[in-house]
C-alpha cells in the first residue's frame, strides 16, 4: 500500500524547494521505500523541517502474549518518526544510537501518534525526542534518537 504524494512539487529540484515542502518530499520519498512501515500501515500526519507526525492503529498481529501492543512495534513507530525527522533535511542520516522508556500499554485497535521533534544539531550530530500516545492523547512511551548524517541525500539534486 503506497500512499499517494500529498506534496505537488511541480517536478522542482530540492534546491528549489521550501524547507517545508524539502522536509515533506523527503518523508514521501523515504515512505516508498520503507517497506516496515508500510506492511505497518503507518501514515504520514506531518512533517517539517526537524519534526515529523506518523501514526499507526494496533492491530492483533501487533499484539505480544499479554494481549497489549508488542514493544517493538512501538519502537518501530518511534524510529520511523525519528528517521522523517531528521532526513527532512535532504541529507542521509541514521540512527546512532536510541533509547525508549514505556510507561503505558497501547491497546488492541488505539491509534498510535509518534510525533519527533529536534532537540539539537551540531554538525553531522543531532538528538531528537519522539513522544508516542494514543488517540486520547495519554502518553504511552518517550524515545530519544541521536542521529548521524553521512554521504548522500534523500532525494537526489542532480539527474543520474
Amino acid at each position: 500500500m503506497v500512499v499517494p504524494p500529498m506534496t505537488d512539487t511541480n517536478n522542482l529540484k530540492p534546491g528549489e524547494m521550501s524547507p517545508e515542502v524539502l522536509a515533506r518530499a523527503c518523508a514521501e520519498a523515504m515512505y516508498a521505500r520503507d517497506h516496515a512501515a508500510l506492511m505497518l500501515e503507518m501514515k504520514i500526519e506531518d512533517v517539517q523541517p526537524g519534526h515529523s507526525k506518523l501514526s499507526m492503529k494496533v492491530r492483533q498481529d501487533m499484539c505480544n502474549g499479554h494481549g497489549i501492543c508488542h514493544g517493538g512495534m512501538i519502537f518501530t513507530l518511534a524510529d520511523t518518526a525519528f528517521a522523517y525527522a531528521c532526513n527532512s533535511y535532504n541529507q542521509v542520516t541514521v540512527a546512532a544510537g536510541c533509547t525508549i522508556e514505556y510507561i503505558a500499554p497501547g491497546q488492541l485497535d488505539d491509534t498510535l501518534y509518534a510525533e519527533a521533534k529536534e532537540v539539537t544539531v551540531q554538525g553531522r550530530n543531532g538528538i531528537y525526542d519522539i513522544t508516542i500516545s494514543n488517540q486520547d492523547g495519554k502518553a504511552i512511551a518517550f524515545f530519544r534518537g541521536k542521529s548521524r548524517q553521512i554521504k548522500g541525500e534523500v532525494i537526489p539534486s542532480e539527474d543520474k
